[in-house]
């Protein structure tokens, strides 16, 4: 009888043991986690997008102007997250005219293939002196790769050109 309950005590033992290692492993992994989760929510790039247009005119909305340059304060760009930002557009062409979009002059660099520009213009014809209201759209990766790059090399803004320009139909 004693040879069992000495028997019971050792294998007590180790599953106390067991039992502990494996709570402390959870235990790391969870705060762990946690951690690079909060990193990654709280991760967010101010940016400002200036706007130059040719064959129509940009303003109203959420456009804002300094020193004579129009631009789009996107403010804060989270990582996986789209981000709205809609102002007026009136063509001052004397024909109709189609609208292309593109953004240039990433900075930094590396950061645009990471970030995409859309808008909500179907590529509907504008009348001269139509004045329609365009909602352009900002998504952020949130991919890790991403996420690596801009916590390893410091990004804390960025900004870019929007060339919106018109041909004519």
């Amino acid at each position: 009888m004693f040879d069992s309950f000495i028997e019971f005590l050792r294998h007590s033992k180790k599953t106390v043991l067991l039992i502990l290692v494996v709570a402390s492993i959870t235990t790391i992994l969870t705060t762990t986690i946690s951690i690079l989760l909060s990193r990654t929510d709280n991760l967010t790039l101010p940016s400002a997008g200036t706007i130059y247009t040719v064959g129509v005119e940009a303003y109203g909305g959420d456009i804002n102007l300094t020193d004579g340059t129009q631009y789009i304060p996107w403010g804060t760009i989270r990582p996986d997250a789209l981000t709205n930002r809609s102002f007026y557009l009136r063509s001052i062409s004397n024909a109709d005219i189609k609208l292309n979009i593109s953004a240039t002059n990433w900075n930094p660099p590396d950061i645009s293939g990471n970030l995409t520009l859309s808008w909500n213009y179907t590529g509907t014809p504008i009348s001269p002196e139509e004045v329609i209201y365009v909602t352009l759209t900002l998504s952020a990766s949130g991919s890790d790769s991403f996420i690596i790059y801009l916590v390893t090399n410091d990004i804390r803004e960025f900004s870019f050109d929007i060339h919106i320009n018109a041909s004519k139909v």
